[in-house]
């Protein structure tokens, strides 16, 4: 998850928006962490469950990632009331899938992790535990996606 994460955020720039989707312990939060390394922003990329967004500046003088944790909005309006920067930020929204309304193009990742089994969530795996398979979609949306997202 950490590597595609990586190599998405080499390609990404200000004004785009990723949507993950995926249940708990998928690696959203894993995958957004190789995406603020991609960009080259100051980390720790953490989950934002309690604070609903995260900004994370640039340490390259590319743009700033906002990670937002869309899971506790009540419904799209609110979005604005945070008032995030869409078109000067790389904005990756966990469960915000409410969003895509917004935006003309946007990059959707749907992960999807097997349930059940002892395995532990990624997040909270360490070095030597298993890594369960993962099926990922990665679509794009729009024009800025017309010719694909990664290849």
């Amino acid at each position: 998850m950490h590597e595609l994460g990586v190599k998405l955020g080499r390609v990404l720039a200000a004004g785009d928006l990723v949507i993950l989707t995926g249940p708990l312990g998928a690696g959203k939060t894993t995958l957004t962490r190789g995406i603020g390394e991609g960009l080259g922003v100051r980390g720790p990329v953490q989950s934002p469950t309690f604070v609903i967004a995260r900004t994370h500046p640039s340490l390259v003088g590319g743009a700033p990632l906002v990670h937002v944790d869309a899971y506790r909005l009540a419904n799209i309006d609110e979005i604005e009331d945070l008032d995030l920067d869409f078109e000067g930020s790389v904005v990756v929204a966990e469960w915000g899938s409410g969003l895509t309304g917004t935006r003309d193009s946007w990059v959707e990742i749907v992960i999807e992790r097997p349930v059940g089994g002892d395995s532990e969530p990624e997040d909270d795996a360490t070095e030597d535990a298993p890594i369960e398979p993962r099926v990922i979609t990665v679509t794009g949306h729009g024009t800025r996606w017309h010719d694909g997202v990664i290849s």
